[in-house]
């Protein structure tokens, strides 16, 4: 639940810090780990200063309530990379290929509202350079990466507008049929959403993440909400909702419409930019979107709908693709890269076998209500199995692939 301006842009403002790998040296070598210790109220590292080169922070969530941890450019607003949905007891390494500069670190318990325990972080030495061969391989799969978000972000604007054209209509069945397929392109690149500002909340927060923030509630759910009304009033008992008028669709509608035009725009701007570490970082984060205690695998992410799983396999093939765009450069890590490279393409083709046992956007998923708390752990135990070996593809890519 992030509120600030876009990574890509941070990353050009703060000299690149996670703009590729270093040459010659084999997948996590010489990589410094800095603990980090996020509490109720605090964010402490054990070290403030480092230098150059491949980084791993190691994140631990003493506090009780779940968090993330931020590493921001010196105008303490850019992000420049983060690890998110970290629970109380647990850890989650974020790693970077950091280069000289001034930034701040910070930790955000609960995942809303301001940070805690903002502190200066730098990093000393020279500039790390990229071999010629390295780079090519870097800008292939960033070029790569890049065409599929535009390619995504151009096919959600006209689902959207033919959803909200029935909805506005009053054409609840045919607005209901389209609901899940509409949110897919916009699953399959979350993360890249979420890095302008105030656009994701609008688009896809659910209603408790809108009260927590203070902010109004619009987008995907809101509109879901009214769709789904009695299964809203049934969720939300102590609460009076009533269904919105043609006055309240159309401007929940229309803004909907306006606000991914936006996301849109700024995807397609000569401005926007992303990083090889976007697309390894993007990657985990859209398994984190299912994992998350309001996501997809607990069946909180379209809690009316209970169309989850469309969302689910939307978020595994944008990560997916992500993965696809590095695979050769995290292959050429030698034999852990080699090896990692070989569990990924396993793993994948396993959660979306499982995934494919529910339905498909063809013929439509099941009802996720009606999947049992078994079918969940099941799906939840092939989602760890593949997050495990996802989260050591930053490391691997950024840890410097080359024999």
């Amino acid at each position: 639940m992030k509120r600030r301006i876009p990574t890509a842009l941070a990353i050009v403002a703060v000299g690149g810090l996670l703009a590729g790998c270093v040459p010659n040296a084999p997948a996590g070598a010489d990589a410094t780990v800095i603990a980090v210790d996020s509490t109720a109220d605090d964010c402490v590292l054990d070290t403030a200063t480092v230098a150059s080169g491949t980084v791993t922070f190691t994140v631990t969530n003493s506090g009780d309530r779940i968090t993330e941890f931020y590493l921001l450019g010196e105008d303490g607003l850019s992000i420049v990379s983060e690890v998110e949905n970290i629970a109380p007891g647990s850890s989650r390494d974020l790693t970077v290929l950091a280069q000289p500069g001034s930034y701040f670190t910070e930790c955000k318990p609960g995942m809303i509202g301001a940070g805690v325990g903002t502190a200066d972080f730098t990093v000393t030495g020279d500039t790390v350079q990229v071999d010629a061969d390295q780079e090519e391989a870097i800008a292939a799969a960033v070029a790569s990466y890049t065409a599929y978000t535009k390619d995504q972000a151009a096919q959600l604007v006209p689902a959207v507008e033919e959803f909200v054209a029935a909805y506005l209509a009053g054409d609840d069945d045919t607005a209901r049929a389209l609901f899940a397929p509409t949110r897919v392109s916009y699953e399959r690149i979350e993360p890249t959403a979420a890095q302008f500002g105030d656009l994701d909340p609008a688009i896809d927060y659910r209603k408790p993440g809108a009260e927590a923030e203070g902010i109004p509630f619009t987008g995907f759910h809101r509109i879901e909400m009214d769709l789904w009304i009695e299964a809203a009033r049934e969720n939300y008992p102590g609460e009076t909702l009533d269904p919105l008028d043609a006055a309240g669709r159309a401007e929940v509608g229309n803004k909907l419409v306006a606000d991914v035009t936006e996301l849109y725009e700024l995807v397609h701007a000569d401005e926007f930019e992303l990083s090889i570490a976007d697309i390894t970082n993007g990657a985990i984060g859209l398994l984190d979107e299912v994992s998350a205690p309001d996501g997809k695998l607990p069946g909180e992410e379209n809690e009316f709908a209970h169309t989850d799983l469309s969302d689910f396999f939307a978020n595994v093939e944008g990560a997916e693709v992500a993965y696809l765009a590095v695979r050769d450069i995290a292959a050429s890590a030698g034999e852990d890269g080699e090896a990692l490279v070989a569990e990924l393409d396993e793993q994948f083709a396993a959660m979306k076998t499982l995934l494919n046992t529910y339905g498909d956007y063809a013929a439509g998923f099941v009802d996720y209500s009606t999947v049992t708390q078994e079918e969940r752990n099941e799906l939840g135990a092939q989602l760890n199995a593949l997050s495990e070996p996802l989260s050591q593809l930053t490391g691997t890519v950024l840890g410097i692939p080359g024999e």
